[in-house]
């Protein structure tokens, strides 16, 4: 578990810098210059990512039982996490989806999140799951009192709304057909 914990604090601690100290990252990247500062922001964040990931698949071979949730919230697990791939392509294509929900991704983060807990009763699913969960509505809520910054992405087009709802749509009906059990080991529909 501590893995887990040590990728959770690396991984958010580096997401979490703008929230925190915005003048402290312009500052930061004005002196190693934009690219050099994304390059080592990536770079500690893969880290954490990776201590993440290996963390959890540690605890999963030890699990701690929290709760068990009933059948019925997978189910709602599954039908929460219909718009999440949508809102994360939507991030990337401005479009209506985008200037309605105004952050997308962390609007998709929140129900991923949501639709987790509520599927999934372990130590470590609750952590992780919780912090990305909390991380994401903080950072919403820092939002509210500064800029946020440009996300690069296509530029503005009357289809790019149609792209992520179908190019979404296809990611969701994969992602619990196949990648979910490829990429995480469990499928998602055969529990």
């Amino acid at each position: 578990m501590s893995i887990l914990l040590l990728g959770l604090i690396i991984f958010f601690a580096v997401h979490s810098i703008s929230m925190v100290n915005a003048p402290w990252r312009d500052r930061q990247a004005a002196k190693l210059g934009e690219g050099s500062w994304q390059a080592a922001y990536s770079l500690v964040a893969l880290i954490g990512f990776g201590l993440i990931v290996w963390g959890y698949g540690l605890a999963r071979h030890d699990p701690v039982v929290l709760y068990w949730p009933p059948t019925w919230l997978r189910h709602l697990a599954l039908l929460l996490l219909v718009p999440v791939f949508p809102l994360l392509l939507a991030a990337y294509l401005p479009g209506r989806i985008q200037t309605t929900v105004k952050h997308p991704m962390l609007a998709a983060i929140k129900l991923w999140a949501v639709a987790h807990l509520l599927a999934n009763g372990m130590l470590a699913d609750v952590l992780l799951f919780g912090a990305f969960l909390v991380w994401a509505v903080v950072d919403r809520i820092s939002l509210k009192r500064r800029a946020p910054r440009p996300v690069p992405g296509a530029p503005p087009s009357k289809v790019n709304d149609l792209i992520a709802v179908v190019g979404g749509l296809a990611l969701y009906v994969a992602f619990v057909l196949w990648l979910h059990l490829w990429l995480i080991g469990v499928s998602p529909i055969a529990r």
